[in-house]
């Protein structure tokens, strides 16, 4: 076939030894070896030969596909965005968390894990078309400049920012830029007269994964970690140094709605918690063999008693730091089932700058559980797993979730545990909603609650840091009283949140309860007392987070209205939750304290 074709002209070629040329495939011949004649000639054929055998890939056909469109449809197309589509598609269909990042979003989708970005250091948020700082970061370059929280930023570089439709993504393209780069920027400062001038020049700014630790009883620590990042480790030797200056002996680790990170990060952690040659996850995958890690037996804390709480946000890297202390004894897990995400990603940088993130295996707890529960319905119902147990009951106790006996696993000491649909608590404690009601959920939702809290501390900023020096101060003496929570309501009748009946105007707290005239507030006393404790630390909490930090944000939550944290803290108080951890021989002992050896007269009837 390939030789019959003719060409339409004479080719010569050059080969450097000798020379030949093919008029019409009629190959003139000029003198030469014939031996290296028939070398050339028997190579040329051969790579015909390959060029006809080779496989026909699905590659190919996709390739064939995206030039028929090119050159044949009616309408113009846009290349990139028809192969992308295709990428998402073919991922999608692997599994739920193979995925594709555009080359322009590399860089802000690592950000997190990376534990660092390029900007100049502040937490800011919009009210009312106002760019309000929240929270200088320590060290970085606004706080060099002098920078101060509640400063409002009405320009930078000469455009205005405030007073003018514009979201946080809109913001964040004007203050961050690369390392050394400069923005100037104008803000307005309770006090000052005139708006203030400031040239501050970009660098690396810190994306903490541990936001808030703790003493949450005497010897007792709390660490709350939202990622595992390539930080992680940095952060928590420096909170657990400052734990253990504080007599600190056992840690509780919140691990609630923590969606994973680093498979590395993890393993560093859960060495720090295990004696040597410990197996802490194995990963396993077609194109992954077999491999292990084990811990060193240099962890700082290998000792003491340990706590992990756990929810349904808990994920990947969060159920491997779980599902090691659970398989070894080493803790114990408080809350509700996690996840269920098993699989390990590897990032692909593809040409172009674009990256793939493709599960290349499945790992696998100690007792040998993969966690990954099933996928094979499809994304949409992969994703609304969270539904799914909500309609059942699952969250509140009822018991809907049942594992296979193929699933189970044994743990050191013998204990049952399950894999293929995340870790099961040890301990489970119901999500609670007897606190919600339509008066709280209309407040939350409407944003007032936030609105106020901003308005609230930058009002009173000074005389709340003379009163408050520091977050200890603020946690033990603040209280949510009723001149607050009456401020708190006149704010959100202002804002339309909250309806009164015509012609009233309360003017203090308790008028309220006769007042307020909304469609879903059927009885306003009734719900303001189911939701008293919710509303007044949600207030506390989130006017201690813009005063400090997001640390004191959780401190106030979780000593308020998380039910999961006091059950961490009954359990790791309490010895006798940890007996279940220890070998059967050992407690036996414990528990049944040696007799006195009673005497015995040695008689020739005892004598044997």
């Amino acid at each position: 076939m390939y030789g019959s074709k003719r060409f339409p002209e004479a080719v010569t070629y050059n080969t450097g030894i000798f020379i030949f040329s093919c008029p019409d495939m009629n190959i003139v011949i000029k003198p030469v070896s014939a031996v290296i004649l028939f070398f050339v000639c028997t190579m040329i054929f051969a790579q015909n030969g390959d060029a006809i055998k080779r496989k026909y890939t699905p590659a190919d056909k996709f390739v064939e596909v995206i030039n028929l469109i090119n050159n044949y449809y009616t309408d113009t197309v846009n290349d990139e965005k028809l192969v992308e589509d295709a990428i998402r598609k073919v991922l999608e269909d692997l599994d739920p968390h193979s995925t594709y990042v555009p080359a322009k979003d590399v860089k802000r989708s690592e950000e997190s894990l990376v534990g660092n970005f390029e900007g100049i250091g502040i937490t800011f948020q919009i009210l009312k078309d106002t760019v309000m700082v929240l929270e200088v970061i320590p060290g970085g370059p606004s706080e060099k400049v002098g920078l101060q929280a509640g400063d409002k930023i009405i320009k930078a570089n000469d455009t205005l920012i405030s007073g003018v439709k514009i979201d946080n993504e809109g913001v964040i393209k004007k203050l961050r830029g690369p390392k050394d780069t400069k923005v100037k920027i104008l803000v307005l400062r309770k006090g000052e007269r005139a708006p203030l001038e400031f040239t501050i020049t970009r660098g690396k700014i810190p994306i903490y994964s541990i936001t808030a630790y703790y003493m949450a009883a005497p010897e007792v620590g709390y660490i709350r970690l939202e990622r595992f990042s390539a930080t992680t480790m940095t952060e928590f030797f420096t909170a657990l140094n400052k734990l253990q200056e504080q007599g600190m002996k056992d840690l509780i680790v919140d691990l609630q709605g923590n969606v994973g990170g680093y498979l590395y990060t993890a393993v560093d952690m859960c060495n720090q918690f295990l004696q040597e040659k410990e197996l802490i996850v194995y990963t396993q995958g077609v194109h992954s063999p077999y491999y292990p890690y084990y811990s060193d037996g240099k962890g700082l804390m290998k000792n003491g008693k340990l706590v992990v709480m756990v929810d349904e946000s808990s994920a990947s890297a969060a159920e491997i730091f779980s599902g090691c202390m659970q398989d070894n004894d080493r803790g114990l897990v408080v809350g509700r089932r996690t996840f269920g995400k098993g699989l390990v990603q590897k990032p692909f940088t593809l040409s172009d700058g674009s990256q793939i993130k493709l599960t290349t295996a499945h790992y696998y707890t100690p007792s040998g559980r993969c966690i990954q529960k099933p996928y094979g319905q499809g994304n949409k119902e992969y994703r609304s797993d969270y539904q799914g147990r909500l309609m059942s009951g699952e969250l509140y106790g009822v018991d809907t979730f049942h594992y296979p006996d193929s699933l189970l696993r044994y743990t050191k000491v013998g204990r049952k545990v399950y894999g293929g649909g995340g870790v099961m608590p040890d301990y489970f404690v119901p999500i609670d909603t007897s606190m919600n009601s339509p008066l709280f959920n209309l407040l939350v939702r409407s944003g007032v609650e936030n609105r106020f809290c901003l308005e609230y501390v930058d009002k009173y900023r000074s005389e709340l840091m003379a009163k408050y020096p520091n977050a200890d101060t603020f946690f033990y003496r603040f209280e949510a009283d009723t001149t607050l929570l009456a401020a708190y309501l006149a704010a959100s009748v202002a804002d339309s949140a909250i309806k009164l009946k015509p012609g009233i105007n309360p003017q203090s707290f308790w008028q309220y309860f006769g007042a307020v005239q909304n469609d879903s507030i059927i009885n306003f006393e009734r719900d303001f007392t189911r939701s008293e404790k919710l509303i007044k630390a949600r207030l506390k909490a989130n006017i201690g987070r813009n005063l400090f930090d997001t640390g004191i944000w959780y401190r106030v939550i979780n000593n308020s209205v998380n039910n999961v944290y006091a059950k961490a803290l009954e359990v790791i108080t309490n010895p006798r939750y940890f007996d279940q951890l220890k070998p059967k021989e050992d407690i036996k002992e414990k528990s049944s304290p040696s007799k006195p050896k009673r005497k015995v007269k040695v008689t020739t009837a005892t004598k044997k």
